[in-house]
């Protein structure tokens, strides 16, 4: 296979492959990079936020607030956030909202960047490819326009053959990147509900307030 693409480096398809080539190294060092970014910063661990809103719905506020402090978890952040506004104003909930909802925007906009990259490349690979198949047949009916309209099947066979290569690997780039974006879009997703739903929990729900201990 690598031999085939090398071979078609020096066809009119060339600069095609060389696009698709950039491109999905582009993606795949924004993937890595992104799963890295999102270890580090905790995303999709929800335990230890978990844990501390029991222990603040059970009344248990210092060392709920204690357990976020200490955790680098996105999630745990929010919570952080929400918990430490209630300690300085008791029963302002709607301070506690904002606070925790400002760490939220950030904490999203953070682990959200980049993914329009991935989008991108995932949009752009098989137009590239249709790109490539253009020119292929471009190259195929210009030859046999130059040879006064007789088909020649070496010269229709070379254009095809660069159509084909450049379509799929447009394909073979777009395919694997649509999963892996839905994927890193779906952990964005889930971390930005489970935010919402612990900023309605410690502000609404049956949570204490600080100023009761």
């Amino acid at each position: 296979m690598f031999d085939i693409i090398i071979a078609q480096l020096s066809t009119f398809g060339g600069p095609v492959l060389i696009a698709l080539f950039v491109v999905s190294i582009v993606a795949t060092t924004i993937t890595v990079f992104k799963v890295l970014q999102f270890a580090r910063l905790g995303v999709g661990r929800h335990g230890p936020a978990q844990a501390a809103m029991l222990r603040w719905n059970n009344g248990d506020t210092v060392t709920a607030m204690n357990i976020v402090a200490h955790d680098h978890a996105q999630l745990s952040q929010v919570l952080n956030a929400a918990m430490t506004s209630l300690a300085y104003y008791p029963g302002d909930a709607a301070l506690a909202r904002q606070a925790a909802t400002q760490m939220a925007i950030q904490s999203l906009t953070t682990i959200g960047k980049n993914l329009r990259a991935i989008e991108a490349v995932v949009q752009a690979s098989p137009m590239l490819g249709l790109l490539g198949t253009v020119i292929g047949m471009i190259e195929a009916f210009g030859k046999v326009s130059a040879g006064g309209g007789a088909a020649d099947p070496s010269a229709l066979a070379g254009g095809i053959w660069i159509a084909l290569t450049t379509t799929a690997m447009g394909l073979a780039v777009a395919i694997p990147f649509y999963f892996v974006s839905v994927w890193l879009e779906s952990r964005v997703e889930a971390e930005r509900s489970a935010m919402d739903a612990a900023i309605a929990d410690v502000t609404f729900g049956m949570a204490h307030s600080p100023a009761g201990n």
